[in-house]
């Protein structure tokens, strides 16, 4: 093998060696923050608009008819909700059921160590 190939493998080792330097995508980005309606009151809830804003999920700042225009739609499904709970009560017997329902088989085979205990 020749120089060359040698000097490239340790200036490749030596290279490894060094931490990378990790660009930080963050430098670019502005502060976002969100004024609560009640100063006082931190832990009222965020509209999902916000958050999405504040986290960069979003470019655009949520506009007050958007976030009223969501919170009507919410609201409304809430109720419809509701609705289909009382009109078809089979929803909610299935979801009852799934609860009172045993999580582990019982078997006859097997015995449990306190019953061998009481047996003795």
């Amino acid at each position: 093998m020749s120089k060359g190939v040698w000097s490239k493998v340790f200036t490749n080792f030596v290279n490894s060696l060094r931490p990378r330097q990790i660009p930080r995508e963050e430098k670019g980005k502005p502060s976002r923050w969100f004024e609560p309606i009640e100063k006082s009151n931190f832990e009222q809830e965020l509209p999902a608009e916000w958050e999405a804003w504040l986290r960069g999920r979003r470019k655009e700042i949520p506009s007050n008819e958007e976030v009223l225009r969501n919170l009507g739609i919410m609201q409304m499904k809430k109720v419809n909700a509701k609705k289909v709970a009382l009109e078809n009560p089979f929803v909610h017997e299935e979801s009852a059921n799934a609860s009172d329902a045993q999580k582990f088989p019982v078997l006859s085979d097997y015995e449990l160590p306190d019953q061998m205990l009481k047996k003795k």
